[in-house]
């Protein structure tokens, strides 16, 4: 049976690849914070003929995640690992900084655990000699966005993290890629409260993340007007950069 372990599939893209993973021979271990929501994800692939467990659990515990990961693979050897989850935050105007507390549990989530998940699977999938890890990543890692340093700090690391990881796991049959997609309809991005351009749907996301591991591609980047914004930020010095960042005003709706 082939094993594939989504974090993040409570809802949105996570939801979304587990529906596309699902059929008989695939056993499924969903990952996420809302038992409930899981047991939804869940029903949705044995649907489908895929045997599917569930895990309540949050990321923020790192040492937690690496022995679940550990555990599952001992149940069915995890050959997909696929890292949805993430915490969004957006600093409000009237502060001066974000809340470090909340800045901490964004650097566990959205970096520390999935790459110490990342990390211990590679070295699980290369002893057997066969697997794959994507990692879900943002456009924001390619700006300086004064409003939301933890989110684009944190996906800028793991982006990074996951090319380097992708170098080293090639020449023994582990296949890494990171995605940096735009906005997806989901939970997180309808938080915003603005426009949301080129916005995606989870199940289209989800196709594109897994063609580019089929690919084997180290790092994919959707809608393809953000790479061309990607370029522009790189040559744009700084000082106007950062002046431009300053003035958009992004707000939050609370979780």
């Amino acid at each position: 049976m082939t094993g594939v372990l989504i974090t993040g599939a409570s809802g949105g893209i996570g939801r979304a690849l587990a529906r596309l993973c699902a059929r008989p021979g695939v056993t499924l271990f969903l990952w996420g914070r809302h038992e409930g929501r899981l047991e939804e994800t869940a029903a949705l692939c044995r649907a489908r003929g895929a045997v599917a467990h569930i895990r309540a659990l949050d990321l923020a515990d790192g040492r937690a995640a690496l022995a679940a990961l550990r555990e599952d693979d001992g149940r069915a050897p995890v050959d997909l690992l696929l890292l949805g989850a993430g915490l969004p935050d957006i600093r409000p105007p009237e502060a001066l900084t974000e809340d470090p507390e909340v800045v901490l549990a964004m650097a566990q989530v959205n970096f520390a655990t999935p790459v110490a998940m990342a990390t211990e699977a590679a070295r699980l999938m290369a002893a057997r000699g066969r697997g794959a890890i994507a990692a879900i990543g943002s456009v924001a890692a390619f700006h300086d966005l004064p409003q939301a340093t933890a989110y684009a700090g944190g996906k800028a690391g793991l982006a990074r993290f996951m090319t380097a990881l992708h170098a080293a796991m090639a020449p023994h049959g582990v296949r890494v890629t990171v995605v940096s997609p735009g906005y997806i309809d989901t939970a997180m991005s309808r938080r915003l409260n603005g426009a949301r351009p080129f916005l995606m749907t989870p199940e289209d996301a989800a196709a594109r993340i897994l063609d580019a591991l089929g690919r084997n591609a180290p790092h994919v980047v959707f809608p393809r007007v953000f790479v061309l914004l990607k370029w522009l930020d790189a040559l744009l010095p700084r000082c106007i950069v950062h002046r431009l960042m300053r003035r958009a005003v992004v707000r939050q709706s609370p979780a």
